[in-house]
């Protein structure tokens, strides 16, 4: 193997393990989410979802002044500052005995990830040729779950020992910063004058389809992380310690989905867009059955591969129409997309259940990924002509 090669793959390697921190940066707690409930008896159980539903309003708030950040910084001090901040405020969540207090900790991981997630994308439209891209795009959803399988088994089970250690899952970002220190350039990724121009009004317009369907991506699939536990502990079919076990073998399955998602092109060509929404449809309709072990192990799968399958596909049809100036243009737009909708999932959620409470019972919020999942099938519909295939 040649020195390039070799750095090559060394860069991908050190791009890629950003990725396994990024998607699941909040929901990876779901899974103690009712252990830390049983601590806080007193404590609204909203406050409590927001554990998992504060770090993207702050990513979102990061993910808007990403292309001024990196104006002024280059991308090395920008990706190691937001790994410290990933490491410390995701630690340090456990050293308090105040729910306000650990919302603040949790702010910071959504800063650090705020900083983080355009160039865990942005970054192989940045180094890597087009031909490249569509691949490594599905290696960094493929990571997206990985990452999501690690930690949400890791924080199931260290919330057997105490809600307090699940934090420590956070600690994944060492990895990412030993190789960040090693093998990132110091390279500076300003925006070209022409990509300013069109920051202020042409870039939603040409890929707002795209910005609104991985909106709706992560609305739909949120609604799993932010309930399962609740629903799975009153439906009373399986046993809590088998919860984190069901949630970390989802995020198997969509590490899966995104290592499939280069063949699906394949496959399925332009139909490719409407796999995963009607995953998720069916995926919602099993679990809104929930009778049986089987519903949901089969639920939980098709929920899986439809968010591992889904992410690559619009990330890599934007970032082949975007080029090199896709991680300050529109990247952080479609991570700010993906997080809003973590955000205002409990929110949202709340809201619905006050409305139609006697509606779909415990189920309800599966009802709502229902609804959630034919908007996104309508959604896919609309998408532009596929740009990229397995063969490009």
């Amino acid at each position: 193997m040649t020195q390039k090669k070799w750095s090559q793959r060394n860069l991908a390697v050190t791009i890629l393990s950003l990725s396994l921190l990024t998607v699941m940066a909040g929901a990876a707690m779901a899974p103690a989410l009712s252990t830390i409930q049983a601590h806080f008896t007193d404590t609204n159980r909203l406050l409590i979802q927001m554990i998992i539903g504060v770090p993207p309003l702050f990513i979102i708030i990061f993910n808007c002044i990403f292309p001024w950040l990196c104006q002024r910084f280059n991308n090395r001090t920008l990706v190691l500052s937001g790994l410290l901040l990933y490491i410390v405020g995701g630690c340090a969540a456990g050293l308090f005995n105040n729910i306000y207090l650990i919302l603040v900790t949790r702010a910071l991981v959504g800063v650090g990830v705020g900083i983080i997630m355009p160039f865990s994308t942005g970054l192989l439209a940045y180094y890597f040729s087009a031909d490249k891209q569509t691949r490594l795009m599905g290696y960094s959803s493929a990571m997206n779950q990985m990452g999501g399988v690690i930690a949400t088994l890791l924080a199931g089970l260290l919330a057997n020992i105490s809600w307090r250690v699940s934090f420590l899952i956070y600690m994944m970002g060492l990895l990412s910063m030993v190789l960040c220190l090693i093998y990132l350039p110091g390279d500076q990724m300003k925006q070209p004058t022409n990509a300013k121009k069109a920051s202020r009004g042409q870039i939603w317009q040409t890929y707002r389809l795209y910005i609104i369907a991985i909106f709706l991506l992560m609305s739909t699939f949120f609604v799993y992380p932010a309930n399962f536990s609740f629903i799975t502990l009153a439906d009373g079919i399986i046993a809590p310690k088998y919860i984190a076990l069901i949630m970390a073998f989802m995020d198997l399955i969509a590490f899966f989905g995104g290592l499939l998602s280069y063949q699906a092109r394949s496959i399925f060509r332009q139909y490719t867009k409407f796999l995963a929404p009607l995953c998720f449809l069916l995926g919602y309709l099993f679990l809104t059955i929930h009778s049986s072990l089987f519903s949901v192990l089969v639920g939980s799968v098709l929920v899986g591969f439809a968010n591992g399958a889904s992410i690559p596909y619009i990330f890599s049809e934007v970032s082949f129409k975007a080029g090199k100036t896709a991680a300050t243009t529109v990247m952080p737009l479609l991570s700010a997309a993906m997080y809003l909708a973590q955000f205002i999932s409990p929110m949202l959620m709340s809201v619905i259940q006050s409305i139609f409470g006697s509606f779909g019972g415990v189920h309800l919020p599966y009802c709502f990924g229902v609804v959630l999942a034919l908007l996104f099938c309508i959604c896919s519909g609309l998408l532009p002509k596929q740009t990229t295939s397995a063969n490009h």
